[in-house]
């Protein structure tokens, strides 16, 4: 797929194919492009040319479809901050279709990690990886292919970032494709099954993330971006 804003090219005939389960790590510096792909499998933008599925579905065609399987988690996820992280699942699941009973919202937010002394809290004073932990528990309730992930660990200390690895973790094994666009090297090697380097709208590496220790990785990324 390809995309140009006044004659740029923003994504340059990027192909990525993503298996259920499996975890994708994009990486780049601001301005590659990363969000831009996002936006375009959201159906937000419109690509020049090249096709996007998910689970089978036409994005182009049928943005509404594909979007319906598909969750996204923003860099900030934005939640009711008067309501309860309780609350906050059980509305969001119903604007995507789903009745939550509080046991099974319980359940939810503790797979994505919340704890329970933190289910029945406003989310007004959530930190930040705590927001994110309700965001992929909508995730899970809408019962989503793809989860896509815009710079997730952006702003996290240690601990919340390590909370978010078990989170991504969680979510391969149940079955999502989890696409998460980054320059979070560290986390990369954690979590990824595979890893791509995009460098100005154009993927100019692909590897296994098993495959590369961390500093080999760090070198072919700096290198990848020099070149």
């Amino acid at each position: 797929m390809s995309i140009a804003f006044d004659g740029h090219r923003a994504v340059n005939d990027l192909s990525l194919k993503l298996e259920l389960g499996e975890v994708y790590a994009l990486l780049g510096p601001n301005g590659a492009g990363k969000t831009t792909t996002l936006n375009m499998i959201l159906g937000f933008l419109q690509p020049d040319s090249g096709s996007i599925h998910v689970d089978d579905v036409d994005a182009t065609t049928d943005p509404l479809a594909a979007r319906a399987r598909t969750a996204y988690l923003p860099e900030t996820v934005m939640l009711h901050p008067a309501l309860t992280a309780i609350e906050n699942l059980t509305y969001f699941a119903l604007l995507a279709g789903r009745k939550l009973d509080a046991t099974t919202a319980r359940g939810l937010l503790g797979d994505a990690g919340l704890l329970a002394n933190a289910h029945d809290r406003r989310a007004g004073g959530f930190s930040k990886g705590m927001r994110q932990k309700v965001g992929v528990a909508i995730a899970l309730a809408k019962d989503a292919r793809l989860l896509l992930l815009d710079e997730p660990t952006s702003g996290l200390d240690a601990s919340a970032a390590n909370d978010l690895s078990d989170v991504i973790r969680n979510a391969s094994q149940r079955g999502l494709a989890v696409l998460m666009a980054t320059h979070d090297l560290f986390r990369v090697k954690d979590v990824a099954h595979r890893l791509g380097i995009l460098r100005a709208g154009q993927l100019v590496d692909e590897r296994d993330a098993a495959s590369i220790g961390p500093v080999e990785l760090e070198r072919l990324y700096l290198d990848r971006l020099a070149a």
